[in-house]
């Protein structure tokens, strides 16, 4: 199996994060990635995956992916049946963080029991 084939998955991911500027290529044995995350939550999403496959330290990718947005961790499109709460539970790992996320959407949430779907929140970092 190829390094390439190896982290095959994190290629995938890339694509369906369209990640900008991407290059893939591989080197004696090391695969090199760069490219660029809209934001520092997809940037952590692909380095979980790289570790997910290869280990904490992994020596067989190096791997340069920056941040186009670095004044706020993510942007989120709310779906059916999400409330504040989930959301936060989702990005930072605690539920009651979500008034950080209600605080950097005061413009268009008044309520923070109240959101709707197809609404686009500012997650902050954290």
């Amino acid at each position: 199996m190829s390094v390439k084939d190896k982290y095959q998955p994190v290629l995938n991911l890339g694509e369906k994060l369209n990640i900008k500027d991407g290059d893939v290529s591989e080197e004696n044995g090391v695969l090199k990635v760069k490219g660029q995350a809209s934001n520092q939550y997809e940037k952590n999403l692909l380095w979980d995956k790289i570790k997910e496959i290869g280990g904490e330290n992994p020596s067989d990718i190096k791997a340069n992916i920056t941040v186009a947005d670095e004044t706020i961790y993510a942007k989120h499109v709310v779906k059916s049946g999400e409330s504040l709460s989930k959301i936060a539970k989702q990005y930072y790992g605690d539920p009651m963080k979500y008034k950080k996320i209600f605080e950097a959407n005061s413009g268009i949430l008044k309520n923070p029991d109240v959101i709707h779907p197809d609404q686009v929140l500012i997650i902050p970092n954290p």
